[in-house]
C-alpha cells in the first residue's frame, strides 16, 4: 500500500437545510462511496471532525483513502482541503474533488484532470488556497436552470421527478471513485466518462 494516501473530497454545504440540494451532490457521493467501502462488520463509517470538516479513513483496493467533507460552506472549501492535504502530504494530483456541475445535464458524470474552476465557488477557493489546479475532479451533472438565478437553483432540493436520476448519479459516482482507486484514473475515465 502506498504510504501517501489519496485525499477524496466531496463538496457541499453543512447542515440539514442543504442536505438534499443540488450543491450537495458531492457530499452524497462521498457518503455513498464510504458506505460501500466500509467493512460491514464495523457498522457505519466513522466520521470525525478535523480540518474544519468531517473526515474518515478507509482502504479501497491497495489504496489508503482519506475522505473529507468540508464544513466551511462551499465558497471556503479550500480552508478545509489544504490543511488535510498538508497533514497527509498529499500532492495535488492525488486529490480528488467530487462536485456538482451545472454545465452537465442531470445524470451525466465525468472525471477530469486539472483545469479551471468553471465559475464553481468551491473549486475556485480550493485552487486559490492550494495554489494549484492539478487535482482530479469528478463532475456530477445537476443541470442548469431554465429561469432564475444559478445560486438559487443549486441551493434548492432536487424535484421529486429528479430524485431517481440523482440517486442513480450518486451511486455511479461511488462506483467511479472505487474504479479510480482499484483500476486507475484512465480506466475510470474510459468507463464512466460517457453519457448516461
Amino acid at each position: 500500500m502506498d504510504a501517501t494516501p489519496w485525499l477524496i473530497v466531496g463538496l457541499g454545504n453543512p447542515g440539514a437545510r442543504y442536505a438534499r440540494t443540488r450543491h450537495n451532490v458531492g457530499f452524497m457521493a462521498l457518503a455513498a462511496f464510504a458506505a460501500a467501502q466500509w467493512p460491514a462488520h464495523l457498522g457505519a463509517p466513522r466520521w470525525t471532525e478535523k480540518w474544519k470538516g468531517l473526515t474518515a479513513t478507509l482502504s479501497c483496493g491497495a489504496q489508503r483513502c482519506v475522505l473529507l467533507q468540508p464544513q466551511t460552506f462551499m465558497n471556503r472549501s479550500g480552508a478545509s482541503v489544504v490543511p488535510a492535504a498538508q497533514f497527509h502530504r498529499v500532492p495535488p494530483p492525488q486529490i480528488v474533488v467530487v462536485h456538482d456541475e451545472i454545465d452537465f445535464p442531470l445524470g451525466r458524470l465525468a472525471i477530469k484532470k486539472g483545469g479551471g474552476h468553471g465559475g464553481h465557488n468551491g473549486l475556485r477557493d480550493i485552487v486559490a488556497q492550494l495554489g494549484s489546479a492539478d487535482f482530479l475532479r469528478v463532475r456530477l451533472g445537476v443541470g442548469r436552470p431554465v429561469h432564475g438565478e444559478v445560486a438559487d437553483y443549486v441551493l434548492s432540493d432536487f424535484r421529486p421527478d429528479e430524485e431517481g436520476p440523482a440517486a442513480d448519479l450518486v451511486e455511479r459516482a461511488a462506483k467511479a471513485l472505487t474504479c479510480m482507486m482499484t483500476d486507475g484514473v484512465v480506466m475510470a475515465m474510459n468507463k464512466f466518462n460517457t453519457l448516461p
